[in-house]
């Protein structure tokens, strides 16, 4: 089995933080939920662990990636809420990394994954922590927006079948308007992203001193 390459772990701004414990880390990732390093520097720490208990449990590669991608999801969401001064955490002698494999486990006795041939999603085209910050900038586009963008990217409508789709629901929009649309709502989608991840993984210019 091949633990697949992230190549985000050797962005300069993720090997800044090799050096961080793993509560140090989590600390940031509490302390600024407007950057996305933190998170993402758990994610490469872990990933390896989190893909080999995967990988062993799945029917197939591309649901391994799938049920990859859902746990880390529920990771990042987890990770807000989680204190390592807790009885759990003190009493029982629990550790970041315990934390994470116990996560994984509930992940893949919980999650129903659909069959293989209904997932649209890809582990090389988008690494789960990018999915998860673009899952959350989704989230605050105008839900028109939000469809339309779905449509182009996870199905793959043409512009012309986006549009009659909207036209069955109410919405008079033109194929020839789609195109400026999605266009508006990959802008606004960018924009929502986290400036540190909008570094890491579109290839921005590297922060300038004290930007989130």
């Amino acid at each position: 089995m091949q633990i697949p390459y992230f190549p985000e772990a050797n962005h300069p701004l993720i090997k800044s933080l090799f050096h961080y414990a793993d509560q140090e880390l989590l600390t940031l990732v509490q302390q600024n939920p407007h950057a996305g390093r933190y998170f993402t520097a758990i994610f490469c720490r872990y990933n390896p662990i989190v893909y080999t208990l995967i990988r062993h449990s799945a029917r197939s590669p591309v649901q391994a990636d799938y049920l990859f991608a859902l746990t880390w999801r529920h990771i990042y969401y987890e990770l807000n809420g989680l204190d390592l001064n807790s009885s759990q955490f003190t009493k029982e002698g629990l550790t970041v990394q315990n934390w994470l494999i116990n996560i994984t486990a509930y992940c893949i006795n919980e999650i129903q994954l659909p069959p293989t041939e209904a997932i649209h999603y890809s582990l090389k085209e988008t690494s789960p922590p990018l999915w998860c910050y673009v899952e959350q900038a989704l989230d605050q586009l105008p839900p028109i927006l939000r469809l339309m963008i779905l449509m182009a990217q996870t199905f793959r409508w043409s512009e012309t079948r986006i549009a009659a789709y909207l036209q069955a629901e109410g919405e008079i929009i033109k194929p020839s308007e789609v195109a400026n649309l999605l266009q508006s709502g990959y802008l606004m989608l960018e924009e929502r992203l986290p400036k540190d991840i909008r570094v890491i993984y579109l290839g921005e210019n590297l922060l300038q001193p004290g930007a989130a």
